[in-house]
């Protein structure tokens, strides 16, 4: 698994760690008597960067068969954000993970503002953005036959059961939805034997008691540092919203302006990383196979919960 809190499972908390729909998921796509290795490396606030950084290099060395890669939100909400260069960084990374033969999951996702229910002239650039990252994706997808997951759609996002309490990431009911549309598009593929997650909570949601001392500790916390990073540019870029508005130009300007940002983006991705004509390099050979079970289930770093016979592991990252 490589990206940030979604993946890392933040919002279905089992046993005092977070478990997540990649978990979920890989319970379900062994078929009975096998087992599934199955490696987390994904980190809560994990940019596009830290993806084609760290983790991708653990992920290469890990040897996967299928590799999840769904990262953008928090790039979408820091005052850097560059859509060229997480386009060119996500390319590199699809590219040498499609090199070793690594079947890619990916999905789009709705963009922050919505889900926070910001006023329109703060949640509109944000939705611009995450608009951009998605074209990305979608783009990205294509050229490498991602099995790609819509988390876009109105049906996913104005379902409240499916959120947690800080309406960014997904409940368990929520994870286990990622996880059941994940697995059922694998076994359209061929690629999952087990059977899917059960769409309901094997345990009660978190009390509203529960749910504000969250939000009143990691909430606040994460509320400081965006409001310290992202904050003022996103003043400003309101303001520009407000400018346009009352000048009777209206949006038309600022979305051409992030159009043009996108189309040299996806422009600059088009050779595939590096220039070359169709975004691959030469395969490596195939995936290494791996015995044995590695579950520590510490968040932000690697664990297991894995297709193996008596013969053989598949190794997984999410």
């Amino acid at each position: 698994m490589l990206g940030d809190s979604l993946s890392e499972g933040v919002g279905d908390r089992v046993g005092g760690v977070w478990r997540g729909w990649a978990a979920l998921l890989a319970d379900g796509l062994a078929p009975d008597g096998e087992e599934t290795v199955f490696l987390n490396l994904a980190v809560s606030g994990a940019l596009s960067g830290d993806v084609a950084g760290d983790q991708a290099r653990r992920a290469l060395a890990f040897r996967p068969h299928l590799a999840s890669v769904v990262v953008g939100v928090n790039d979408t909400l820091r005052r850097t954000f560059d859509i060229a260069l997480l386009a060119r960084r996500l390319d590199r990374v699809c590219a040498d993970l499609d090199a070793l033969g690594a079947v890619l999951l990916t999905a789009c996702l709705p963009d922050p503002g919505r889900m926070l229910g910001l006023p329109p002239p703060l949640a509109r650039p944000l939705a611009r953005r995450q608009r951009s990252v998605n074209a990305v994706v979608h783009a990205l997808s294509a050229r490498y036959g991602a099995v790609h997951l819509h988390l876009a759609d109105r049906a996913w996002t104005d379902d409240r059961t499916l959120w947690s309490a800080d309406r960014l990431h997904p409940g368990e009911r929520g994870h286990r939805a990622v996880a059941a549309g994940f697995h059922r598009l694998l076994a359209d593929r061929g690629l999952a034997h087990g059977a899917p997650p059960a769409p309901d909570p094997d345990r009660p949601p978190p009390t509203r008691a529960e749910s504000l001392l969250w939000l009143a500790t990691a909430g606040t916390g994460w509320l400081l540092r965006r409001s310290r990073d992202l904050l003022p540019q996103l003043l400003l870029l309101a303001a520009a919203e407000l400018r346009h508005r009352t000048d009777d130009t209206g949006t038309g300007p600022l979305d051409a302006h992030a159009d043009d940002a996108l189309a040299a983006a996806l422009a600059s991705v088009a050779a595939g990383p590096g220039g070359e004509a169709d975004g691959r390099r030469a395969d490596p050979g195939p995936p290494a196979h791996r015995t044995g079970t590695n579950r520590t289930a510490v968040p932000g770093t690697a664990w297991a919960a894995a297709p193996r016979s008596a013969s053989r592991t598949t190794p997984t990252t999410g």
